[in-house]
């Protein structure tokens, strides 16, 4: 049997980990192969919740979870961690501006980092949930200097799976019969969910997106609108956030960070954008279509880009430079 593998998860008293520590615990993301001892941080008031998730893991009878930790210390939270999901971040308020939802989570994040640079081992996997969460990841980065920038990445396979599945559902093929669908920049409504190097396998045969779904203005307007609004829609049907699919989608994206992507396909992930063919600003983490090999993404460059594509791309990174740089000026207050 494998050592143990120290996986942190903060935020882990709220509902998306409530939902996703039973699939880390039980070795859908990790392996089944693979012992872990699960660390679960959130704020000292949420610390009785936390007590209360940590007999319902006990209570699994889950063969490959060594060990449960609830903490509401950093220095607990991060120390020698191999994987890091940071859900926990502080949620906008009715009445709150963008900007004052960004400065109470640059502090969180900034601390966050400063934690993963002191305690957690330099080959840490980071992946940021909490939104704004391209511009959190990229503050998490900043203030981990000794941890490589390749290592913190945002989520955006949410929205990776909502466009497979509308584009799916308009074909009357099972999710899995799509694949390369992109999300472009932030994961905000500014988002571009991009379909023109997506295929669709329609009857054994691999055909483009556009030919499986036979009706571009849907593609072009209530498909894209439908993606970038579905996490409000949500909520209002809910009353509450996405939880159940984004615990999902963390675990694809985690699970593709250790074991890769497939063959000829790429998923999307915000990432540090340093490098990329797509002219986007380098400064940022935005999200591109990306390959992963050996625990190491790249980006898959040279896509051909439209100016309908391009005009998309170039909004959602100019949202982006907009909070990186709303956000530096208080992370150097």
């Amino acid at each position: 049997m494998a050592e143990p593998i120290r996986v942190v998860v903060t935020g882990a008293a709220g509902q998306i980990a409530y939902s996703l520590l039973f699939s880390i615990a039980k070795g859908d993301v990790f392996g089944k192969d693979q012992p872990i001892i699960l660390i679960l941080l959130d704020i000292p008031p949420m610390l009785p919740v936390l007590d209360g998730v940590v007999m319902e893991l006990q209570d699994c009878a889950l063969p490959l979870l060594r060990e449960v930790i609830p903490t509401d210390k950093v220095e607990v939270g991060f120390k020698d961690i191999d994987a890091a999901i940071l859900v926990g971040s502080m949620p906008r308020k009715e009445g709150m501006e963008r900007k004052d939802l960004l400065k109470a989570n640059v502090a969180i994040f900034k601390t966050q980092g400063q934690a993963l640079d002191k305690y957690a081992k330099k080959t840490v996997k980071v992946l940021v949930v909490g939104n704004p969460a391209n511009t959190n990841c990229l503050i998490a980065s900043k203030s981990a200097p000794s941890i490589p920038k390749e290592n913190f990445s945002c989520l955006t396979r949410l929205d990776h799976n909502r466009a497979c599945s509308q584009v799916a559902m308009r074909c009357g093929v099972s999710s899995d019969k799509v694949k390369n669908v992109i999300i472009w920049g932030n994961h905000s409504s500014t988002q571009y969910p991009d379909v023109h190097h997506a295929k669709v396998n329609v009857s054994g045969s691999e055909v483009s997106a556009y030919d499986a779904v036979k009706n571009d203005a849907w593609l072009r307007g209530d498909f894209i609108s439908t993606v970038q609004l579905r996490g409000a829609a949500v909520i209002k049907a809910r009353k509450l956030s996405s939880a159940m699919s984004a615990a999902k989608a963390i675990c694809d994206h985690m699970r593709d960070i250790w074991f890769g992507t497939k063959e000829g396909e790429f998923i999307s992930m915000g990432v540090y954008a340093a490098g990329n063919s797509y002219g986007i600003p380098e400064d940022l983490i935005y999200s591109f279509p990306i390959q992963i090999k050996n625990k190491t993404w790249k980006v898959v460059d040279g896509l051909p880009i439209n100016d309908f594509s391009r005009a998309k791309m170039d909004a959602t990174a100019a949202e982006l430079v907009e909070e990186r740089d709303t956000a530096m000026d208080f992370l150097s207050q």
